[in-house]
Formats: structure tokens, C-alpha cells, sequence
């Protein structure tokens, strides 16, 4: 991430969800939450060149993700909800599930301050909603959750996408323990990660210019363990590919070499301690 500016891959996941919208997504807020450019850009979107084709096959990429997550979301019902790296993520403003649930969205203060422009416009559909600005190299996120007004005793799900690919192991560790130690039970953490596989090799340098870097990948055995360390079970671990093919055959046949993506929910047992 480049300093003084939004996260790019932010942009570029949402530019894909204002791409998606009206088909199998449904995200309105995608197009207002975008920079200016940017949404010129998906206005004038028709299909047709080699760039937008890429950037529709990034939108039915994020259609399975972001259905995946939502389901996740929804089935789970708690009363807190957590993005970390929110992004230009627009759930807050999207969801009715979310209308009793108070949403902590947690990023960088840059990526933070233009989407709070952004969004400014745009009414909310969580009871409340929490913006959180952290800087993951100075800021400790148990802290800021403690002033948001977190409340470590009542249940919560955690959306931690499109980030752990971006840490190292003790970045990623770090914050399950923050994750653990304000999880009660009853709790669910949902995970976008990257899987090992030679389609990284493609991925890697692409996010590599746009200054942020992969660092992490996890079979879906290595991320049972890494849970389990931290007290939570996994319940669902699913590749783009198969959530995709549940969707429909064209996106099924966008995301079949996607295997390198995985969607992981996980949930704190009642009586975990």
C-alpha cells in the first residue's frame, strides 16, 4: 500500500462488485464507495476489450466470493460485526440482515478517510455503524477495538477478506490472538485466504506493483490447524471453483482455474474459553 493513498486492491475488488451488480450480486454501494475515475470507468463499461474482460472476469471472481461471505454473514446473526480491512467494502449499507448489529469497520486511516467521504452519502443498513482507523505498524487493534466499544462478552463475526494473503505468519497470528481473546461464544471468523498452487505465480506480480505483496499460503489442512490454535473450528472451507459452479455455469466457467482462493468460516464452540 502505498502511503498517503487508498489500498488499490480495494479499488480493484470494487470496481469488480459495481461490474457484478445486477447480476447474480447484488451490490448497490459498490459504484458510490468507488473513486471518481474509477466509476467513470465501470460506467462506460460494455465487455468488449481485452482490459474489460479481465474486469469481468475479476466480477464473477468477486460475485462467489462476496456471496459466499455474505451467506456466512447472514447465518450467523450476531450482534457485533467486525470487517477487518474493510476496505470499500459496502455490507454496512447493503445487508438488512444486519439492521440489530453494530459494524466495526477496521483499515488503514488512508484507505478509512476516502471512504468515509464516499459513504457519507449513502444510509446505513446496520443498526450502527463504527469506523475504526488502524495502523497495523503502530496502532494495537485490541486497543482500538476497546475504544470503539467492542464487547468482548457478546458473540461477533469477524471478515478478515482480501487481506491474510497480504501478512506474514506472526502478522496473521497476531491478530487471531486479538480474535480469540475478544471472541465469546457463539463467535464466527470468516477468511479469504490463498491456497499453494502454480496460478499464484500469475497472481503475484500483479499485486506486487500495486505495492502490496503476498506473503501468505495455506492448504485448507494448514488453516484447520492455524484455527484450531486459536479455538476456532471450521465448519466450511470451500475454493472460488466450487462456489462458483453452485452460481451459475458462466461463472463456474470464470472461476474454474481459481483454485488458488479459498473462503473459510470458522466458529468459537460454546464453552470455549
Amino acid at each position: 500500500m502505498t502511503p498517503g493513498k487508498a489500498s488499490q486492491t480495494a479499488v480493484m475488488v470494487c470496481m469488480a462488485r459495481a461490474v457484478a451488480h445486477g447480476t447474480s450480486l447484488n451490490d448497490p454501494t459498490a459504484l458510490a464507495l468507488l473513486p471518481e475515475a474509477e466509476r467513470a470507468q465501470v460506467e462506460r463499461f460494455r465487455g468488449r476489450g481485452v482490459r474489460e474482460r479481465v474486469l469481468l472476469g475479476r466480477a464473477h471472481m468477486m460475485t462467489a466470493r462476496t456471496i459466499a461471505i455474505d451467506e456466512a454473514i447472514r447465518t450467523a446473526d450476531t450482534p457485533q460485526v467486525v470487517i477487518l480491512g474493510a476496505g470499500l467494502d459496502g455490507r454496512a449499507w447493503r445487508m438488512p440482515e444486519l439492521r440489530d448489529a453494530v459494524v466495526f469497520e477496521i483499515d488503514h486511516p488512508d484507505t478509512q478517510r476516502e471512504k468515509r467521504a464516499r459513504a457519507a452519502g449513502l444510509a446505513p443498513t446496520a443498526r450502527e455503524v463504527r469506523f475504526t482507523a488502524v495502523d497495523f505498524t503502530r496502532d494495537a487493534l485490541d486497543d482500538a477495538l476497546r475504544a470503539a466499544g467492542h464487547d468482548a462478552t457478546r458473540p461477533t463475526t469477524w471478515v478478515w477478506e482480501g487481506v491474510v494473503m497480504y501478512l506474514r505468519q506472526a502478522e496473521i497470528e497476531a491478530t487471531l490472538a486479538v480474535i480469540a481473546a475478544r471472541s465469546a461464544a457463539g463467535s464466527r471468523l470468516i477468511i479469504a485466504y490463498h491456497r499453494p498452487s502454480p496460478f499464484l505465480w500469475v497472481v503475484r506480480p500483479i499485486v506486487r506493483r500495486l505495492g502490496e505483496p503476498i506473503f501468505s499460503a495455506f492448504t485448507p489442512a494448514q488453516m484447520r490447524e492455524l484455527l484450531a490454535r486459536y479455538r476456532f473450528g471450521v465448519v466450511r472451507d470451500e475454493g472460488v471453483p466450487q462456489i462458483g459452479a453452485r452460481l451459475s455455469p458462466e461463472i463456474a466457467k470464470a472461476t474454474r482455474m481459481l483454485k488458488h482462493m479459498g473462503i473459510v468460516t470458522a466458529d468459537r464452540a460454546h464453552g470455549s474459553t
